[in-house]
């Protein structure tokens, strides 16, 4: 059966969604992250917290997330269903329901998916952002108005999640305007318009988000607080602070007197008990934002190339750590207050779970997880060489799109944030979609080809 076929759509969507829910249901409750508590303390109890994005939190309280927290990560298996099945439909002509069941199985079965769509965490909308910029940019003139509309609005929606996917979304857009000016080399033309439409609602939905639980219009507070807590750890701010804090007299920075006690990491930073990011403020500190925010200037002006060193080898560093189940893990004594606080009819459930019985081991998935990852970025460059060496720059831009994906999410969160592998696990399962969809398309898709093309 095709998946043009709407049966098929829906039967597919039906039997994905409960693949990409495997790891949850497994584990009988819907998987916790460290920052899950906060997120249904801003949704759930209607708290703004600085260091979340609303939109992700208010979304838990449409999905029904007061009653159960089911029903959002059901949501979020949907979703991923679905942009899987259009993007397979846009690249295999004539797919069939049994070759996307099978391209699903080998997604849960030897990749993440599985742990990120089943997470109460905004993880599974990174990939989402680039499959939907890719449909939008390159398929647009091939998809009905309907689904036009449907990932228009889910792209937005999953920019909307999350800080870091604005900028993701903005370098995908930065460098498809680059390509339209390749087009006397016959590359392909990117759709500009649906890309901006879909930045557009994302910055819309925020807005609307942080005025709905503050009152107030801004995009983010937090932005250079993460920065600056990874600074710290690359030893910048410790090297500012001994330039220029005076041994006595008026002192330039609040943190002159944490010098010789600052956090050595940057979770230590923000979340570490007796750290002087909390003795100043912390998150809600209007004043200490502000601080943070000169401190990263006045570090460029006078450590440029210290700055490029750093963010250079974080953007590498963390391209390359994409282990499964950073952070999955027992979650009793961080989130279960907010649980308590605002669903304890819950509470049950959740400790019963094979995730805060510490009953979940990640060494052998990643024997499997890891080496796949890895090939199969390897992969996705084969294919590009391939598309070079015959020209077929169409076909390229997929596999050209989501390796630009990959590199924007770690250069993003290696330089604005810190490396940790959750970040680069959550979008390393993107090139075995792309190679189990170039292999459905041609079966001879990774085998050499001469240089001629023949």
């Amino acid at each position: 059966m095709p998946v043009e076929n709407a049966a098929a759509q829906a039967v597919g969507m039906a039997i994905l969604s409960l693949m990409f829910l495997s790891a949850a249901i497994w584990n009988g409750f819907p998987l916790i992250f460290y920052d899950t508590g906060a997120y249904i303390l801003e949704g759930l109890g209607h708290i703004f917290l600085v260091e979340r994005a609303p939109v992700y939190a208010e979304l838990l309280f449409l999905a029904g997330g007061n009653f159960s927290l089911w029903p959002v990560v059901t949501l979020q298996a949907l979703m991923t269903s679905f942009i899987i099945l259009e993007v397979g439909r846009a690249e295999v002509p004539g797919l069939t329901l049994r070759g996307l069941i099978l391209i699903g199985a080998a997604l849960t079965l030897l990749t993440g998916i599985a742990w990120y769509a089943g997470q109460v965490e905004p993880d599974i909308f990174t990939p989402v952002v680039i499959l939907g910029s890719w449909l939008l940019l390159f398929r647009a003139g091939r998809l009905s108005k309907a689904r036009l509309y449907w990932i228009t609005g889910l792209t937005g929606l999953a920019v909307a999640c999350h800080p870091s996917h604005l900028g993701l979304l903005g370098g995908i857009l930065i460098c498809a305007a680059l390509l339209r000016l390749g087009a006397r080399w016959r590359l392909p033309r990117p759709d500009m318009r649906r890309g901006l439409i879909s930045l557009a609602t994302a910055l819309g939905l925020i807005v609307v988000g942080n005025f709905v639980l503050t009152g107030s219009i801004f995009i983010s507070k937090s932005g250079s607080v993460f920065v600056f807590a990874r600074l710290m750890q690359d030893g910048i701010v410790k090297r500012l602070l001994d330039d220029t804090c005076p041994p006595k007299g008026d002192i330039p920075w609040r943190l002159c007197e944490y010098k010789n006690r600052l956090a050595t990491t940057a979770n230590g930073w923000l979340w570490g008990a007796g750290s002087g990011f909390q003795a100043i403020g912390g998150f809600t500190s209007q004043s200490q934002q502000q601080e943070a925010g000169r401190i990263i200037v006045e570090s460029l002006k006078r450590y440029p190339m210290m700055h490029l060193r750093a963010a250079t080898y974080d953007s590498l560093l963390q391209f390359t750590q994409f282990k499964t189940g950073d952070g999955i893990e027992p979650q009793i004594w961080i989130v279960e207050p907010d649980l308590r606080r605002v669903i304890p009819e819950q509470i049950p459930a959740y400790r019963k779970a094979r995730q805060q019985r510490g009953l979940i081991r990640f060494k052998t998935l990643n024997l499997i997880h890891v080496p796949v990852g890895a090939m199969t970025v390897l992969g996705i460059l084969l294919l590009l060489q391939h598309a070079a060496l015959r020209h077929a720059w169409d076909r390229a831009s997929l596999p050209a799109l989501v390796l630009l994906g990959l590199v924007g999410n770690a250069i993003i969160c290696g330089t604005f944030a810190n490396p940790h592998d959750r970040y680069q696990s959550r979008v390393i399962w993107l090139p075995a979609l792309v190679l189990l969809l170039a292999v459905a398309r041609n079966r001879r898709a990774l085998q050499p080809v001469a240089e001629s093309g023949t």
